[in-house]
């Protein structure tokens, strides 16, 4: 999401999103750590092709989540909101 959309957001709404995307550092960790050990293996066996490009992809969808639930924390805090858990 663009920043501009971000400061769009209500109050509210910006806190479901928050909700909605809170990340799992553990689990990401692991399976980003799957993940670059299915690139290393398909790099070994010389197998190239969707076997690296996949991991690749969800590599990067895992990390632009990360950057999207920061920006959101980033207008939290410029917002003074107080988060409910």
């Amino acid at each position: 999401m663009k920043r501009e959309e971000i400061s769009e957001l209500t109050d509210h709404e910006l806190l479901e999103e928050v909700k909605k995307m809170k990340p799992s550092p553990i689990i990401d960790a692991t399976f980003i750590g799957f993940l670059v050990g299915v690139i290393i293996y398909s790099i070994v066996a010389n197998t190239w092709g969707f076997l690296i490009l996949i991991p690749l992809f969800l590599i990067y969808v895992m990390l632009k989540k990360s950057k999207t639930y920061n920006a959101y924390q980033k207008e939290i805090r410029k917002r003074g909101i107080q988060e409910v858990n």
